[in-house]
């Protein structure tokens, strides 16, 4: 029996597959765990503080990746939040959504399979999802940014 893909292409037809590969799906969350990192790595870069990259790739089918850190001012939750988006666009990644205003404790920037937290001290004592998520693996994401430059 002549393998579909084979048998699609063959009869002039662009194949639909309605369920990724692993291959694709491996390829997605190493971009997913890279766009992560480098929200990471933006975060320390400005001061944000007790910066956290938890893996829910195991425990939840709706995102990938949690970053989680600590502002000291709501300026600087700004700074962070608005370099992250500026650094992903223009790495191919699009913003769904964003919550938190100039008068928030807490800026949420979702990006589909990451989800981006910036805190208060305050308010990330008060959520403290690194308890909620606490089934999660935690990421050394300084090595894979260290492992992602390197492989360029």
């Amino acid at each position: 029996m002549p393998d579909i893909l084979e048998f699609a292409r063959s009869n002039g037809r662009t194949p639909v597959i309605s369920e990724p590969t692993e291959a694709i799906r491996s390829t997605q969350q190493q971009c997913s765990l890279e766009h992560a990192c480098l929200c990471a790595k933006i975060a320390e870069g400005y001061r944000g503080q007790d910066t956290l990259v938890l893996d829910l790739t195991n425990v939840t089918p709706i995102f990938d990746f949690f970053v989680l850190t600590t502002g000291t001012s709501k300026r600087q939750m700004h700074a962070i939040a608005e370099e992250a988006d500026r650094v992903l666009q223009s790495d191919g990644s699009r913003q769904n959504g964003i919550e938190g205003d100039h008068s928030s404790s807490w800026i949420l920037q979702d990006y589909g399979d990451v989800v981006f937290h910036i805190f208060t001290l305050e308010a990330r004592g008060i959520y403290d999802l690194e308890h909620l998520w606490s089934d999660a693996a935690r990421i050394d994401w300084q090595a894979v940014n260290e492992s992602s430059k390197s492989s360029l």
